[in-house]
């Protein structure tokens, strides 16, 4: 089995309902001992002129391989309708795999760990409740890594709920 860890986010539609469809989609599939951390409020990166986003992160165990949870992320984000014409841009739902184990692979289909990781307030902060002890290979502990980050705007606004 692989440790992997999901980043969500949406900030179009329903942001809350969207995230909670990946929760069930791997409640449904091969993922066990799913924990989530709080939904956060988080303002855009990147692309500054759009709403808030909502962002999570979901820590699982699964036997699928890189390639098989990138494919399930993915369908997840098709399921949801993806509207996605912006490189980061608004987004009905956006699913990155953050972290397979501690693999490092640099892919064009999937570069782990996510290569953005280390420098995103709005996947640091929703980590650390799920994983406070983290290392993101290659860059160090996520606590560290968030400590050098604003993460002004980033507010708990609710709970993922595992089936």
């Amino acid at each position: 089995m692989a440790h992997v860890l999901l980043g969500l986010g949406a900030n179009l539609g329903d942001r809350e309902a969207a995230l909670q469809s990946v929760v069930e989609a791997m409640a449904a599939g091969p993922f066990t001992a799913i924990r989530c951390s709080r939904i956060y409020e988080t303002p855009p990166w990147g692309v500054t002129d759009q709403p808030p986003f909502l962002n999570a992160i979901v820590a699982a165990d699964t036997a699928l391989t890189p390639s098989q949870v990138l494919t399930f992320a993915q369908d997840c984000e098709q399921a949801a309708h993806r509207v996605h014409d912006v490189r980061w841009g608004p987004r009905t739902l956006d699913v990155d795999v953050i972290a397979y184990d501690d693999m490092v692979q640099d892919d064009p289909a999937l570069t782990l760990p996510h290569p953005l990781a280390h420098v995103r307030a709005f996947v640091l902060v929703p980590l650390l409740d799920v994983e406070p002890d983290f290392f993101l290979r290659g860059h160090g502990f996520a606590v560290d890594l968030r400590n050098r980050l604003d993460a002004t705007g980033i507010i708990p606004v609710g709970e993922l709920r595992v089936p």
